[in-house]
């Protein structure tokens, strides 16, 4: 049975396949479309599917669009629709915003037109596909019966838990939004999720977090982790004003106070104005806030549900902060947080949980070891191209040990191997890779990237060298937790090190990307060190390169050294 998960609604729009529990295939539609996020989250985007990520998950699967089973969109208009308006088949869209009787019906005057999209995106499947993609889409023939609305929240409760390691597990999820809950707690038991709680509209952690990325003069539902970096060099002269906003309740409630932001703190930044120490303690204090909040949460589920195993998904638990935080002081033993955690990770969450349902079992067949799930090209594909573009490349007789090379010579290189990343971070198939040896190494690599300059680079190490250089160093795959560098190791790898002594680690062993893995080993016996910078193989803006054209353009429009691409390498 094959199961299509679409996730078509805010942002980060992205598709996978799983057969019969197991997945094949994850994407992210920016990965083909060039548009990070795939779009901006508004109203009169909602119609967009992410046409070309789908395309390539039939691809992987072999199959066309009408030999689906069933597919899950992960959010339920209905749940949106008042009973005013169940039944009915037409509902009244304004012409411009203004003043109308759908202020007293909806939160959005453009609600309607938000809820019409979902509602009718069956249709935009069948005859929507760009002419390009017309071979696994034309006669698109889906009926209404194949097509469920997976609650949002349940979407990313799934895409954690149902992937986790854990037979038994609470589940928190925390983000901007879905239909009407913004924060969720459950109990996972093999298949199945047990609410026991929410946090509803208009409170919500993740939306307070946007509103004061907009505020430090970034891009709102793109740039949160920004300022989680910005924070680390504030003092927490805010916290009083934070913990105003956010009110903590019994039973997991929360509720969020008028923010008042620029009366608080006065004019917000402009985005191309310096940062000051004003805006590093604004980021500060909400950084802190958020932990306390997400801690004192956590310990209250810990304590309502009695288990040890903890598994977190939404935007917000892409923070890898406060991530760090619930490891470290927190009540549970365990913690599992999905790599694409995000609302591209609901397409995931909501194809699980229909698949569970329809195949009616509560056996797994599937735990996320590694999130390389997306496209690959051969090294004929990769020569093929180079070839027809007249690019200057050399075939590599040991990728690892030549590679190796280059980099221990404190250069900067771009490596493109195997099946792209499916969430946010590159972690070692689409990324750029550097020594950490030299401090001057990061401002290097925010230069090459067009980055601020208060920006981190993280590092991957070898799995079994963990422990040996980041305090209580252990399994952490997919860079989703800070931890403390050894004090004996910050002078040996100060460019990954952070102003406040924590890097942000990803683990990687031979099972998981076994070239990844032999570098870093090729790597660690030529220099001593088991780590690597690795940062996202793009520049400021753009998403993470997908194809080999990708690779080469976004090489030769950057000043960094080489690409090592497949078996072969390009140097300037």
């Amino acid at each position: 049975m094959y199961v299509l998960g679409i996730n078509a609604v805010f942002h980060d729009s992205a598709a996978c396949i799983i057969k019969d529990g197991v997945l094949l295939a994850a994407t992210e539609e920016e990965r083909f479309t060039h548009f990070k996020h795939g779009k901006r989250p508004v109203p009169f985007s909602t119609w967009e599917l992410p046409f070309h990520a789908i395309d390539y998950c039939l691809k992987i699967a072999g199959i066309h669009i009408n030999d689906v089973d069933h597919i899950a969109y992960s959010f339920d208009p209905y749940l949106l629709i008042g009973e005013k308006y169940r039944g009915k088949s037409t509902i009244e869209i304004p012409f411009e915003e203004g003043s109308s009787h759908l202020d007293q019906d909806f939160t959005n005057v453009w609600d309607p037109l938000f809820l019409s999209s979902i509602i009718n995106a069956p249709g935009q499947l069948r005859d929507g596909y760009p002419h390009h993609l017309q071979k696994r889409f034309i006669g698109c023939d889906i009926p209404r019966e194949k097509w469920h609305f997976v609650e949002h929240h349940i979407s990313h409760a799934a895409s954690a838990f149902h992937c986790s390691p854990f037979k038994t597990a609470a589940v928190m999820t925390v983000d901007g939004r879905g239909e009407q809950a913004t924060t969720t707690y459950s109990v996972g038991n093999g298949n199945q999720l047990n609410r026991i709680g929410q946090v509803n509209m208009p409170h919500s952690l993740g939306l307070l977090y946007e509103d004061v990325t907009t505020y430090l003069g970034f891009l709102h539902s793109s740039d949160e982790y920004k300022v989680m970096a910005l924070a680390s060099y504030g003092k927490p002269e805010f916290v009083n004003d934070f913990r105003e906003i956010v009110q903590l309740g019994a039973n997991g409630q929360y509720t969020i106070n008028d923010q008042r932001l620029e009366e608080r703190f006065g004019p917000k930044r402009l985005r191309h104005e310096e940062f000051t120490a004003h805006h590093f303690n604004i980021a500060h204090s909400l950084q802190l806030v958020l932990e306390e909040s997400m801690l004192e949460l956590t310990s209250w589920l810990q304590k309502e549900t009695g288990e040890e195993n903890l598994c977190l998904a939404g935007g917000v638990a892409l923070n890898c902060v406060a991530n760090a935080r619930i490891r470290d002081k927190g009540a549970f033993k365990n913690i599992w947080v999905q790599p694409a955690s995000g609302d591209d990770g609901t397409a995931l969450g909501a194809a699980l949980w229909v698949d569970a349902k329809e195949r009616k079992t509560d056996e797994r067949k599937f735990e996320m070891t590694h999130c390389y799930w997306g496209p690959e090209y051969t090294d004929e594909e990769i020569e093929k191209s180079m070839k027809l573009w007249k690019v200057p490349y050399r075939k590599l007789e040991n990728i690892a040990e030549e590679t190796a090379d280059i980099l221990a010579q404190n250069k900067i290189i771009g490596w493109y191997q195997g099946r792209m990343e499916f969430g946010p971070r590159a972690l070692g198939s689409r990324s750029i890779l550097a020594s950490p040896i030299t401090a001057e190494m990061q401002a290097r690599l925010n230069e090459v990237k067009d980055r601020e300059d208060f920006r981190p680079v993280a590092p991957v190490v070898l799995e079994e060298e963990a422990a040996n250089w980041f305090e209580n160093g252990r399994y952490s795959p997919f860079m989703l937790f800070v931890y403390d560098v050894k004090a004996d190791k910050i002078d040996k790898i100060p460019a990954v090190t952070h102003t406040d002594g924590t890097a942000r680690i990803q683990t990687i062993n031979e099972h998981q990307h076994k070239n990844y893995y032999d570098l870093l080993k090729a790597f660690q016996r030529k220099t001593g060190v088991p780590v690597l910078v690795n940062t996202s193989f793009n520049t400021l803006g753009k998403p993470i390169v997908c194809t080999p054209r990708d690779a080469i353009e976004c090489f030769w429009t950057s000043p960094f050294d080489a690409l090592v691409i497949g078996s072969f390498v390009i140097e300037k």
